[in-house]
């Protein structure tokens, strides 16, 4: 069994079930990290309707937080659901502004080891991951 995630007529992924709801459950819990809504409607005769300005909305908030933190394990914790998220948005033919953008540092998530503030995200790891999540995305 598998569900659909759709923009209009245009398939983004086609997961089971199980990882289908696992990707939904995981956009509800970090849009509350960016305050943004998910853009991912509800599942409707195994379709999930993605409203696509929402959706890159989200994500690009989401990698902007990603971009800008210090702290290892938030972006770890990030990066799945962005590289993820990343297939279906340059799928659907739109890109993500931030991965573009001269990110700074955002004081919450600051992590600081022997040689101080730890390094901020790195677009060119997610891209790379993206990448490899592509190759395992059927349509």
């Amino acid at each position: 069994m598998s569900q659909y995630f759709n923009a209009g007529d245009l398939v983004l992924w086609n997961p089971s079930n199980r990882l289908a709801e696992l990707f939904v459950r995981t956009s509800e819990a970090v849009a509350e990290l960016v305050d943004v809504p998910t853009g991912i409607g509800p599942m409707r005769a195994d379709d999930y309707e993605i409203d696509l300005d929402v959706f890159v909305g989200f994500l690009d908030a989401l990698v902007a937080q990603y971009l800008s933190s210090s702290h290892a394990i938030l972006r770890s914790l990030l990066e799945g659901f962005i590289a993820t998220a990343l297939v279906m948005v340059d799928r659907a033919g739109r890109n993500v502004p931030s991965l573009q953008a001269t990110a700074t540092l955002d004081p919450r998530d600051v992590s600081v080891g022997p040689g101080g503030i730890r390094p901020l995200g790195d677009p060119a790891r997610l891209y790379g991951l993206a990448s490899k999540h592509a190759a395992a995305m059927p349509r």
